[in-house]
């Protein structure tokens, strides 16, 4: 086995080089004066509306634009003044039919409103006196660059010509009102306006406790005050789910019980948050566990309550030990348990708080798992408020949350989408498969909003016949279902970040594309993710004798993050390697923007160097053109299909064939890794955001030529460190121990 190589370098960085240019619509396309008519009429038709009703001080509409819209082809002109952008107005956005379209929801000024009616209008006039009513791709061509060709004094060029291309983009305007109604209590959001919630509320009546709020727009209410919000201000109601949640259940299957089992006391060992349902200390790994009822008092218990936490925690701890099978080889963990819920229905509000309240009092926890999940699916075109939650926590401290996947019940038979929190873009979510790596039959499918790819990893969590053993209170408990693979999933990551020393960032990317590995299976029903995760940490660490793998950390600190001095080994002319590569890191994320949550995108291009035409260019290993010039035509909905821009993790991977053919060399040898930035809500990120990349090189012919890339990578200026697993737990063990000062 090779180890895996760390090498560190620095990183260059330089801003985007693409200017963008003047405006216009696709080649062979047209606007004629019927559309603007009927945008100009639907604009009338709102103003009208909004004349009636003043209670948000504002007016707020929906745009259905004509596909997927890339931020570029978003609303530029109309909505725009002095420095307000069209895009500081959007307040949420949606996927409708099929093929998916997007629709935005903008929160503008009357005075706005009236100035794209009046935009429409001269441009409208225009392009009937002129153009005999219509003009085309190759019109607005000549008058982009001929001022003289363009004749109206009414309005500028530059504003026409985005004018009308806003135009082309847009289906059509309206206000949406249509809600449903609520029969139980629901966490609800409210596009943000002009007033603030609790005015609003207490405009119509509303009587709202400060502990009924999560944030300034999200809250919880009953059913009779929803109906309120319904009959008042329908069209302010962005999100709605039911509080009160059912947990997904997991089966039992009998108990037994234990075999006499010991355990050392604990000493050194790192701890892994666990969020859960009530522990019971008496089992015999109980000196292992700290444990903290969150629940009230008041709330009576039965034994059942204890049952999931301490299976859960019971793996954590010492799960090899009564699971022989799974023995990942990473040892033992404490536990910091904290009991949040029972074993029937629980309070997603309750839960939210006490989530946020757990993460900030233990700040050296890096490690969560959270094994609770609702029995109901998601929204395809909202983040649930409970992986929202787990969302901005990721983003905010160096932590990570491995979440089970959630289950379906044994008759549910047709395909069902995960449950929250499952649907969290920064959680490692963990489905899982039967003993043969075939997804359970319990399992739930992604993706989330309608695009971005969960789960992301499956692991052993049992089915019929083949069950996970656990320690419940009274004695062996035989059970099935996701629950039971996040807590191995949990190990990995918590033996990789406290006692190798990865970043969580690299630390994902490890267990993302060891699951992967060279023939992933192209998962369409977005039932086991990347793939199943290896049992043994050895094998997510270590490679074979014929592979290289190294790992790189960076900061983004410019639109492209780059290095060109990655030489990967060659013989005649050519690269005798595959190579495959995965990028993760953990964005800020927006939930009032709907189906455009995660505000960062980081696009990965790495590959051969080549030198053309004086410039610099990297093969990318899947022919990724994003932010060259040859890749200004693509589309969005194409960009996020072929190359998951805005998706948080980035796979790219060669395909093993039964022929292997060298990669051709160009000039000096070299390969490239580019990080390229992109924000949806700024023009630019305020701190550098940290990402970790894993590379894997395969030798077509079984050559082991680790030495040699070493070599190489030391005369190019990279510092390159062997990661040795028993090094790297002595190194740890070391800087844990209590030292006594005489």
């Amino acid at each position: 086995m090779n180890p895996t190589l760390q090498l560190k370098g620095k990183f260059e960085h330089k801003p985007n080089p693409n200017k963008p240019g003047a405006r216009n619509i696709p080649k062979g396309r047209k606007v004629d004066s019927k559309h603007l008519s009927e945008l100009i009429e639907q604009l009338k038709a709102i103003a009208a509306y909004w004349q009636k009703d003043r209670t948000i001080g504002g007016i707020l509409l929906s745009v259905y634009y004509i596909d997927v819209i890339a931020k570029s082809n978003r609303i530029n002109s109309l909505f725009k003044k002095g420095k307000i952008s069209s895009n500081d107005t959007i307040r949420g956005s949606r996927f409708e039919g099929t093929p998916q379209k997007h629709v935005f929801i903008h929160f503008i000024s009357e005075e706005i409103l009236y100035e794209a009616i009046r935009k429409l209008s001269i441009c409208n006039s225009y392009i009937n006196n002129k153009y005999n009513g219509c003009i085309t791709h190759d019109i607005i061509d000549t008058i982009n660059n001929n001022e003289k060709v363009y004749e109206c004094e009414d309005i500028k060029r530059s504003v026409f010509v985005n004018t009308l291309v806003d135009a082309y983009y847009v289906s059509k305007f309206a206000v949406d009102t249509e809600v449903d109604d609520a029969e139980e209590a629901v966490i609800i959001s409210l596009y943000k306006t002009n007033i603030s919630t609790r005015d609003l509320l207490d405009k119509i009546g509303i009587d709202m406790a400060e502990t009924k709020m999560i944030d300034d727009q999200t809250l919880r209410v009953s059913p009779e005050d929803f109906a309120k919000l319904k009959m008042n201000v329908p069209y302010l109601i962005s999100m709605k789910v039911v509080d009160m949640r059912e947990i997904a259940k997991e089966d039992i299957l009998g108990y037994d019980d234990f075999e006499p089992l010991s355990i050392p006391d604990p000493s050194n060992e790192p701890f892994v948050g666990v969020i859960d349902t009530l522990f019971d200390d008496s089992v015999y790994f109980g000196k292992w566990v700290t444990y903290k009822r969150m629940i009230s008092d008041d709330i009576e218990v039965d034994s059942i309550d204890y049952e999931h936490g301490t299976a859960v925690s019971s793996i954590i701890v010492d799960g090899p030990s009564f699971n022989k099978n799974l023995d990942d080889g990473c040892g033992r963990f404490r536990v910091k348990h904290f009991g949040v819920a029972t074993h029937g229905r629980f309070s997603s509000f309750t839960i939210m708080r006490s989530i946020r309240e757990i993460v900030k009092a233990n700040p050296d926890i890096k490690v969560w798992n959270l094994s609770l999940g609702s029995a109901l699916e998601i929204n395809p075109n909202y983040m649930s408020p409970e992986a929202a939650i787990l969302d901005e926590l990721q983003s905010l401290y160096d932590i990570v949350f491995v979440v089970a996947g959630t289950n379906k019940g044994s008759r549910t038979k047709e395909t069902m989408k995960i449950g929250a929190p499952a649907d969290s873009l920064n959680s490692l979510v963990v489905n899982a498969v039967d003993f043969k790596n075939n997804p359970a039959s319990y399992h739930r499918v992604g993706p989330v909003l309608s695009f971005f790819n969960k789960p992301d990893v499956s692991y052993y969590g049992g089915d019929k016949g083949e069950y996970i053993t656990v320690c419940l209170p009274n004695g062996e408990g035989k059970k099935i279902g996701t629950s039971f693979a996040a807590p191995w999933i949990a190990r990995k990551l918590a033996f990789l970040i406290y006692k190798m020393g990865f970043s969580r960032e690299i630390a994902k990317a490890l267990i993302v594309d060891s699951a992967a590995g060279w023939n992933r299976r192209d998962d369409t029903t977005h039932s086991i993710g990347f793939g199943v995760v290896p049992v043994r940490i050895e094998d997510i660490v270590n490679t074979p004798d014929d592979e290289i793998r190294f790992i790189m950390t960076g900061l983004t600190e410019s639109y492209e993050t780059y290095t060109y001095r990655l030489p990967v080994p060659y013989e005649n002319d050519a690269h005798p390697y595959y190579a495959r590569a995965t990028l993760c890191y953990y964005p800020t994320c927006s939930r009032n923007q709907g189906v455009d949550y995660t505000d960062t995108e980081m696009d990965i291009h790495f590959g051969r160097i080549h030198l053309s035409k004086g410039k610099v260019s990297i093969k990318s290993l899947n022919n990724n053109t994003q932010g060259d010039s040859s890749g200004a035509g693509l589309y969005e909905g194409v960009a996020r299909t072929l190359y998951r821009k805005w998706d948080n993790i980035k796979h790219i991977s060669d395909q093993i064939k039964s022929r292997a053919i060298p990669k051709k060399k160009y000039e000096a040898g070299m390969w490239g890794l580019s990080i390229k930035t992109k924000e949806r809500l700024k023009s630019k990120h305020d701190t550098p955001m940290p990402f970790g990349v894993v590379v894997t090189l395969k030798e077509m012919h079984g050559k082991n030529r680790i030495n040699d890339f070493i070599q190489m990578c030391q005369l190019n200026g990279w510092l390159v460190n062997r990661i040795d697993i028993d090094n790297r737990i002595d190194i740890y063990n070391v800087a844990e121990e209590d030292v006594e000062f005489d």
